[in-house]
């Protein structure tokens, strides 16, 4: 995840422990998918004494390129009568798990149906960027490292180009290995999730 999450508290006071069980939760994301281009979670109190459930709602959203939206939410009924903030976070992110496994089957049984060629067109996210030497390199669902080169992108959009830029291309043999030619971006970092109001706790280490 190259772009930091974006977490919010809403009538939720902030605590070490919260702080340290959110950042655990975002770290089990990215062990499922290493490409999520944008993640915001809002941690909320809805009700300060409800008849029933908890007063508490959790809401994770996030986009996976090539343009994937995913939303997880946990808002316990009836059945769990006030839940901690603890439980519903947990269970939000599980939510959230249950719904990138899903999207990566999904993507890598497309990736198995195509036809493969020479030039065979799939969706990376760009890992490396070296602006003024006018390269980079993207990482491709199979955790692979693909160089290229800024004339490879598609309507010279070489500039718009960020760390965490989903993008299509096309990869072929070059002298020196496989490179990706066709480069086109899809899905800019953040670019379709909601934002939330306010960010309050600081991007877990690593970030």
């Amino acid at each position: 995840m190259k772009v930091a999450p974006e977490i919010t508290y809403r009538n939720v006071d902030k605590t070490n422990a919260l702080d340290n069980l959110v950042n655990e939760k975002v770290g089990k994301l990215e062990q499922v998918c290493s490409h999520i281009s944008s993640c915001h979670i809002a941690i909320e109190k809805i009700h300060e004494r409800p008849r029933s459930g908890s007063p508490y709602r959790v809401r994770i959203d996030m986009t996976v390129p090539p343009g994937h939206e995913l939303v997880a939410e946990s808002n316990p009924t009836d059945d769990n009568q006030y839940a901690p903030v603890e439980a519903v976070i947990r269970d939000a992110f599980k939510a959230a798990v249950t719904q990138l496994k899903k999207l990566n089957e999904k993507q890598q049984e497309s990736d198995k149906s195509q036809t493969h060629t020479d030039a065979e067109e799939t969706t990376a996210l760009v890992t490396k960027l070296f602006r003024e030497d006018g390269y980079g390199f993207i990482r491709a669902l199979d955790g692979q490292e693909i160089y290229f080169h800024r004339n490879s992108v598609l309507n010279s959009d070489f500039d718009r180009i960020e760390l965490g830029t989903g993008v299509r291309f096309s990869m072929v043999m070059g002298e020196e290995g496989p490179q990706a030619s066709t480069v086109q971006i899809v899905d800019k970092p953040g670019a379709n999730a909601g934002k939330s109001e306010q960010t309050l706790i600081e991007p877990p280490l690593g970030y």
